[in-house]
């Protein structure tokens, strides 16, 4: 679509405490939106998934990857959203950080053991 090949692996470095945080961030946020659409407004949960991605991607330090298979995928464009094979385990580790207090809180939110 743009002249690019189809697969570049990408030479944009992405590490340090500020992004890996911002994904922490990005990644709580997802989960929790997702569960809060699930319980209160099904209906609406894509739009509110969609229009947070958006917001994620434009002000967390990290561009908001909060998603394994979207991290990978853009460690194979070279491109000003793409992220070095190298930067990619520290993500998917903000990821998982990020997913598993958002399970935590919720459950603290629901009073679940």
């Amino acid at each position: 679509m743009f002249g690019l090949p189809l697969l570049q692996l990408s030479h944009h470095v992405r590490a340090g405490g500020g992004p890996f945080l911002g994904e922490i961030v990005a990644s709580f946020g997802l989960i929790f939106v997702i569960e809060s659409g699930r319980r209160h407004f099904p209906a609406a949960t894509a739009g509110a998934v969609a229009a947070y991605i958006t917001a994620a991607y434009w002000f967390t330090s990290s561009t908001s990857f909060a998603n394994p298979a979207v991290t990978i995928a853009r460690a194979l464009s070279d491109s000003f959203a793409g992220i070095a094979p190298a930067s990619v385990p520290g993500f998917l580790v903000a990821q998982l950080v990020g997913a598993a207090a958002s399970v935590a809180f919720w459950r603290w939110l629901d009073g679940a053991p």
